[in-house]
Formats: C-alpha cells, sequence, structure tokens
C-alpha cells in the first residue's frame, strides 16, 4: 500500500470507528465524491410533517482560504486571511480554540518575553498579542473557561470569517500536485462536510489533512551529519519529543487525604533523574512519553499511561510525608487531552536548522522571529527513560533568530502552508520555535501571504517570489515585528509630514516615523509625553487625502500577560490591562483654522489603533491622546497615515 493511500486509510478507520452506526467494510479510502461516501441507512421514522426515510446531512462550502487546526497559530492565521480580504474558515476538531493553549491542556502563550529583556527583546505583538490583551480585560479572574470564550469571541466577531468546531479535516481530494477539497466530519451534527478552498493552512500540529494529500514530511531526530547539528545524536532514529498531562490543585483550608485511582503509577524518586517537583500548584510537565514510532497511533495508550503517572506523582505527594505543605490542596483540575510537543515537520523550500538559530542567520524572506526560549529538547521516552533527564537545555540564545517564509509552505503540494510545530525545521531546530507564541507570529504570516496568493493569483510560492517585501511590510504594518526589517511604507503618507508634539520628555517625534515600532538593543524608538492629554500635530505642504490614522502605543512589552497555570507566577503579574496602554484617542483635521474631529476611539485594548473615518483633504491632522489606564504619561512608538 503505498504512504498517501495508507494514511487516507488509518485517518478514515479511526474516525468511522468513532462514529459508530457505519461498517468499516463500506469505507471506500479513494472516494472522491458525494456519491462514494457510504450510505446511511438509520431507520429514521419521522414523526413530523415532511416524510423522510434517513438522515442525509452533507454540506458543502466554497471559501478563499481554509485553515485547519484552531490552536494559536490557526486562529492568527485565519484572523489574518480574513482581515485581508480573503473569504476564510477555521476547522478545528475541539469544541474549544486555543490548543496546548485552552482549557482543555493549560499550556501558557510562551515566547520571547523569557529572556527578561537581558536582551532588549520584548514579547511577541500582533494578533497573538491583542487576544491575550482582550483576555485581561474581559476575564480579570484568569479563568481557563472564560479564556476559551475570549478567544470565541474574538473569532466569531471576525468579519469574512466562518468557524467550524468539532469538524475532523479526514482527507485531501487532489487535482494534480494542489488541493482541491478537504473531506471533513462534523461530528457534534453527524455531518459529512467538504471544503473547497484555493488555499489550505494546516495549523493542526499533526498534519492529518497535509499527510494525506502527500505532503512531503518527517518524523524523528535527524542525525549530526546532515546539518551539522551540534545537539543532534549521532545517527537519525524515530524518536520524538513527547507528550504531557498537565494539573492545577486547589488549597482547602483544612486537610485533605488522597486515595489514588486503581491506574496510579507508583512515582519512584530514586529513578526520577532530576524530574522533581518542585512546586505543587500545576504542573508537572516531565509527566511526558514519547515515541520512536508513530506517536499519533499511541495517542490513547499514552494518554491512559500518562494520567498514570500524574496520579502516581500526587500521590507521593500526598502521601510520602515529604510534602507537609500539601496537607490542605486537592487536586482542582486534571487535564484528559494529553499536550503534543512533536509529531510530522512538513518539509518547505527550507529546513531550518539548528546552526541558522545560533548562528543568527539572517533571512531576507525572514517574517518571524524567536530566541526567548532555548533549545529546550525533550529526552527521547520521556518518563520512561531515566538514564536521561528529562529535558535538554542545550543553549540560550544571546539574541533573536529569524524564521523564514521558505519554511511555511509545502515543498511539493502547490497550494498547501503550514504553521505552529508542524512547520519546516529540524528535530532540534524544533525545541526552539515550539513556543507558542512563535506559533501565533508564524500563523499571522501564514494567513497573510494566503490573502495575498488570493489578491495575486498566485501560489504560496509565487509569493516567496514575487511579493516578500510587501509580505513583510504587510506585517510590520499589522504590528509584528520582524528583526532587522524596518519598515518603509511608501503609501504612509506620515513619513512625508511634520511632527510636532505639545510635551516631550523621553525620546523624540521623529522616531515616530523612523521604521520601527518597538524599542530595541541599546536603540530607543519612541515619543514620550511630559503628562497626560497629549496632542500630535502632522502637517503636509499640501494638501493630502486620508481616510485612516494608525498608532502603535505602549502595551509594556517587559512585562507577561499570558494568562498561567502557576498561581506564583500569576501574582508577579500586574492585575488587568497594562497602565501604559492608551485608552482613549481621537484625531481632528484643521480647515479654515477650525478643528473638526474625524474619529475617536475609547476603551481600547490594542497596542495597534486604527482610527478610520471619511475621506477629507487636508494639510493639518492632529491626534489627541486622552487617556491611559493608569500611566501619567503617554508613549508612542509608530504613527500612519493613509
Amino acid at each position: 500500500m503505498k504512504r498517501r493511500e495508507f494514511l487516507r486509510s488509518s485517518i478514515l478507520t479511526t474516525a468511522f470507528l468513532s462514529m459508530g452506526g457505519y461498517s468499516l467494510a463500506n469505507v471506500d479510502s479513494k472516494f472522491k465524491t458525494k456519491t462514494d461516501w457510504p450510505k446511511r441507512d438509520d431507520n429514521w421514522k419521522y414523526m413530523g410533517k415532511k416524510d423522510t426515510s434517513s438522515v442525509k446531512r452533507e454540506k458543502e462550502y466554497v471559501f478563499d482560504v481554509a485553515v485547519i487546526g484552531g490552536g494559536v497559530a490557526g486562529l492568527c492565521a485565519a484572523v489574518s486571511a480574513a482581515r485581508h480580504g480573503a473569504k476564510t474558515v477555521l476547522v478545528q476538531n475541539r469544541s474549544v480554540l486555543g490548543g496546548n493553549a485552552s482549557s482543555e491542556i493549560h499550556v501558557p502563550i510562551n515566547g520571547s518575553y523569557h529572556f527578561k529583556n537581558k536582551f532588549g527583546v520584548d514579547r511577541e505583538t500582533g494578533i497573538v498579542e491583542e487576544i491575550q490583551l482582550e483576555n485581561r480585560y474581559y476575564n480579570v479572574q484568569n479563568s481557563w473557561e472564560v479564556w476559551d470564550h475570549v478567544m470565541y469571541d474574538y473569532v466569531t466577531r471576525q468579519e469574512n470569517l466562518t468557524l467550524m468546531l468539532n469538524t475532523q479535516a479526514m482527507e485531501a481530494v487532489m487535482d494534480g500536485n494542489s488541493i482541491k477539497k478537504a473531506i471533513c466530519f462534523q461530528f457534534s451534527t453527524e455531518s459529512k462536510i467538504i471544503i473547497s478552498a484555493d488555499v489550505f493552512i494546516d495549523c493542526s500540529g499533526d498534519g492529518a489533512l497535509a499527510a494525506s494529500a502527500g505532503a512531503e514530511y518527517r518524523t524523528g531526530r535527524e542525525g549530526k551529519a546532515e546539518f551539522n547539528e551540534k545537539y543532534a545524536p549521532d545517527d537519525p532514529d524515530g524518536w520524538v519529543m513527547g507528550d504531557s498531562i498537565q494539573f492545577s490543585s486547589k488549597d482547602m483550608g483544612y486537610p485533605v487525604p488522597f486515595n489514588p485511582p486503581s491506574f496510579a503509577i507508583k512515582y519512584d524518586p530514586s529513578k526520577a533523574n532530576k524530574r522533581n517537583i518542585t512546586q505543587l500548584s500545576c504542573g508537572f510537565w516531565w509527566v511526558e512519553l514519547g515515541s520512536d514510532l508513530d506517536i499519533v497511533d499511541v495517542t490513547e495508550e499514552n494518554r491512559h499511561k500518562l494520567l498514570g503517572y500524574l496520579y502516581g506523582a500526587w500521590d507521593y505527594v500526598k502521601n510520602s510525608g515529604k510534602f507537609p505543605e500539601a496537607a490542605n490542596l486537592v487536586l482542582d483540575w486534571v487535564g484528559s487531552v494529553p499536550g503534543r510537543r512533536e509529531s510530522r515537520r512538513f518539509m518547505g523550500d527550507y529546513i531550518l536548522n539548528e546552526n541558522d538559530l545560533t548562528k543568527f542567520t539572517h533571512f531576507d524572506d525572514a517574517i518571524a522571529y524567536g530566541g526567548g526560549w532555548s533549545l529546550d529538547e525533550h529526552c527521547p521516552g520521556g518518563i520512561l527513560n531515566d538514564k536521561e533527564p528529562a529535558s535538554y537545555f542545550h543553549q540560550r540564545f544571546e539574541k533573536m533568530f529569524e524564521i523564514p517564509y521558505r519554511c511555511i509552505y509545502s515543498k511539493n503540494i502547490d497550494n498547501l502552508m503550514f504553521a505552529g510545530r508542524n512547520v519546516s525545521v529540524t528535530h532540534i531546530a524544533l525545541s526552539a520555535t515550539r513556543l507558542i507564541a512563535i506559533c501565533g507570529l508564524v500563523g499571522q504570516a501564514a494567513g497573510t501571504a494566503a490573502a495575498m496568493c488570493m489578491e495575486y493569483k498566485t501560489s504560496p510560492r509565487g509569493v516567496y517570489k514575487k511579493h516578500i517585501p510587501e509580505l513583510q511590510e504587510r506585517l510590520l504594518r499589522d504590528d509584528c515585528y520582524i528583526p532587522n526589517r524596518p519598515a518603509n511604507d511608501g503609501a504612509d503618507l506620515a513619513r512625508k509630514a511634520k511632527i510636532e508634539a505639545s510635551s516631550t520628555t523621553s525620546g523624540n517625534v521623529a522616531l515616530l516615523t523612523d521604521g520601527y515600532s518597538r524599542d530595541e538593543v541599546n536603540r530607543i524608538h519612541h515619543w514620550q509625553s511630559d503628562g497626560l492629554n497629549p496632542d500630535l500635530i502632522l502637517s503636509w505642504d499640501k494638501p493630502v487625502s486620508l481616510s485612516s490614522v494608525e498608532i502603535k502605543c505602549d502595551s509594556n512589552l517587559h512585562t507577561e500577560i499570558q494568562i498561567h497555570p502557576n498561581i506564583e507566577k500569576r501574582r508577579k503579574q500586574r492585575p488587568g490591562m497594562p497602565v501604559e496602554l492608551v485608552k482613549k484617542v481621537s484625531v481632528e483635521a484643521e480647515a479654515n483654522g477650525i478643528w473638526k474631529e474625524l474619529a475617536e476611539v475609547d476603551n481600547n485594548l490594542h497596542r495597534l489603533i486604527k482610527l478610520n473615518f471619511s475621506p477629507v483633504r487636508t494639510s493639518r491632522i492632529r491626534v489627541n491622546l486622552k487617556e491611559t489606564y493608569g500611566a501619567s504619561d503617554v508613549r508612542l512608538f509608530e504613527v500612519r497615515c493613509y
């Protein structure tokens, strides 16, 4: 059996086994049309007015862009594609968005903030920051379940975007080297869903759709020689980083005994090899199982074992006598869905490797960055491998590394892209690029590029060949950051304006158009007022036509804003919105010596503020910065006019 046929058969078999009521004998893995789908005859006697003899639920949809997988990467990809005008669908096989960062798994959106500004590097901006800032506003209680619905609200209110939850993409229908349709099944409605699209972005992590399309991919570890990677094993093998089960605890205020379930597996500290119990509020990340075969195939087996190891570790905490501080603690939540670090890595026109990260290779097609985390390679086998520590923190980074666009589209499938942990990287490189915030940056880039494919009637590779500078400019305008790449948008009229400020204590208003929207190592790119209610006046020698003013304000990129399972870390976070963020701002235009208000934004929640209005012709505008969330000065990094 060919690999593609095997994958299709495996995916379909799994799906139909879980559906019930279907005979596997009727499943044809080579179906291409509606008529080939197994017929359903459930002897339904309908008691309503319209007579029917069977349930037939089959729906077809046509989109410009189909994003498969609703984790943070997929969310950012879908929102970005939709914002740039593409009719987009987001397909998620769970009932909630967020993937590893959802209430199902409780992984924080880690990223470059782990530099702690030691190297002058700040956290990620763009869409991945937008959703987290909204969570600070709507979810002050830091509820993981409410966080799910913050993401849900963020996606469902986006124009041009359709959300399909509880929907598994199972097979790609091909037209030559392009995906024509995705065959999906929505388990909650028992519906077959057929999605046609011009561009598909697989952000699902495991990449079942991309694999069924025949996209080239790798699993396991490359040998040292292939890319001359210092931290790779001498010889290639099948090991991937494993899955983990998380928990959170609660202090009841009085002693509570613990009786382990029957499936608990005894924790033996003598064989832990640095798998130490250091905190009791959440964790333990080292409750992990990998595989040297097919980690997808053993998911359910590993899930059961992981629960056993977790409950065994908690039994040790409660009943060994070594943790008297745990007397009042109970398990408040235990995950039922494993968080996965690695499975398939799909090959693009470039494979990012260890040396690109450690030597900080510059790419002309850079679209994202990382570096706040180390090369964090979890050991083969996870908790079963007591000969090695749980993880190797191979190397910290002195600065940011770049991720090229060529890593996020398929080498051999013409209309297929990727974002998340399944992009074109080596195993060692993945140990640093897999962080959720980085995945979000890559997702936004993929979605923007997919929309450009529609606009220019080209392929993802065509965007690389002809439109990389424009892709980068769009990302920079949308508040992404690309190392070593300042903005240079010729359509931005602010670059031709004279800018004056009512007051200044730090920086200079001239820096608001220098192409950088954040401070960098030993370089400032901001203007800061002296006190509240400052204003900026932009003037041109001749009248210009304007319909939009965009500013990037201060959201304090040095602080942590992510929802976090660790109680101690949450307590260290400053609650609510960043006090530095501009809350209220307006823009006015001058005509015959009279100022007329064009637009106002109140209760702003984002670093990027867009003030849109009906087109006007003017030679002077004034930006009134009326209120922050508490800071006594206003700091801006960029102003644009269109």
